[in-house]
């Protein structure tokens, strides 16, 4: 499948969102950015530079800007989603009965787009070397494939198993959360990219 028949298939996936991410596509589509499918989302990207991406959750579907600090945010829609982690993303994030303000989008997308051609950026400085101690490390000794799954995942991924077992108080907790992940990473799998689909 080509990126625009992975986005279809995204968008008709969905259970809950699926008119709003079409709406949400169809105002990406009058813009210059070409739209992508990456990270099981659609992506909108401006000369191969991520700008923007849409998604379908649970609770809510989103606009997010890859750089969206660089946004001036003028009607007040934008969200850090994670405070204190996240540098430059930010999320315009719909619930149940929310209007998408087409317009309003459409003026936050050309900012964006402006924005993109400027090359502002924020580069990430997250060089924070990944410590695997523990059980997780026993785990690895003893399983080569399991080890060798997990090196094969990108560095975000190994960051999120490595503290999801860290961050565990007792050790018996800490064995049922490695039972749990254990076919994850071997099937190539993110500890949270259940959630990045509908």
């Amino acid at each position: 499948m080509n990126d625009s028949e992975k986005i279809k298939h995204y968008i008709d996936k969905q259970i809950r969102w699926k008119e709003q991410l079409k709406v949400l596509i169809s105002v990406f589509s009058k813009t210059d950015l070409a739209q992508e499918f990456k990270w099981n989302a659609p992506m909108f990207t401006l000369n191969g530079e991520l700008v923007a991406g849409i998604a379908g959750f649970k609770n809510h579907y989103s606009v997010w800007f890859h750089q969206g600090v660089f946004l001036k945010d003028t009607e007040n829609k934008l969200l850090n989603a994670q405070e204190g982690k996240t540098k430059g993303l930010r999320q315009w994030r719909f619930k149940e009965g929310d209007t998408i303000e087409t317009e309003i989008l459409h003026k936050y997308i050309k900012e964006a787009i402006q924005n993109a051609k400027e090359g502002k950026k924020i580069v990430s400085s997250n060089t924070k070397k990944l410590h695997i101690n523990g059980l997780l490390k026993d785990t690895f000794k003893k399983n080569k494939a399991l080890t060798e799954a997990f090196k094969r995942l990108t560095p975000g991924k190994q960051r999120e198993y490595a503290e999801y077992i860290q961050d565990a108080k007792r050790e018996a907790t800490k064995e049922v959360r490695i039972q749990k992940i254990t076919p994850m990473i071997l099937h190539g799998k993110g500890l949270n990219d259940k959630y990045k689909k509908s």
